[in-house]
């Protein structure tokens, strides 16, 4: 991953000349951003946030049901954000009617699924074009060095708050 791929004003690729920097947390922090920026943008458009879609998402792709308890504990490891962050946002899904209570458990419902759905399919084409034509071993490579950095992160953060 030598040279940086970027896409013009008019979105054509531009010419792949400069060197890439170094890989740190800043340029994995714009990344993140620049991503999120998209996602967010996408959301707002069905009255929805990034919190709330992450909840969900962890609702939706768990196992088995989830109490509200075990969909904080998932999506605290995700964001790393404060308990009552996300206990608000389970209630605005609830309120919403995007999950629901079924005894100890919240169950993501068939609106929450579409819901889902729809922005994937918004974000899809987005998608396409940033991730489409980097190549296979330059992302197995970035791949490598996220779980390794998320890991040691992970530690260092566990360190801290011990």
């Amino acid at each position: 991953m030598s040279e940086i791929n970027t896409r013009t004003a008019a979105g054509t690729p531009a010419p792949a000349t400069a060197q890439a920097p170094g890989a740190d947390s800043r340029a994995l922090g714009l990344a993140h951003y620049a991503a999120r920026g998209v996602l967010e943008h996408v959301l707002a458009r069905h009255g929805s946030t990034f919190q709330q879609q992450i909840a969900l998402r962890a609702a939706v792709t768990a196992e088995t049901a989830q109490t509200p308890d075990q969909l904080v504990r998932s999506v605290r490891a995700s964001l790393k954000t404060d308990p009552a962050e996300v206990r608000a946002a389970l209630d605005e899904l609830l309120d919403r009617r995007l999950l629901v209570v079924d005894g100890p458990h919240l169950l993501p419902t068939d609106a929450g699924r579409e819901l889902l759905a729809a922005v994937a399919a918004e974000t899809a084409p987005v998608s396409a074009r940033v991730w489409g034509d980097i190549p296979a071993e330059d992302l197995a490579a970035a791949g490598r060095v996220l779980a390794l950095v998320t890991a040691r992160a992970n530690a260092e953060l566990a360190a801290l708050t011990a």
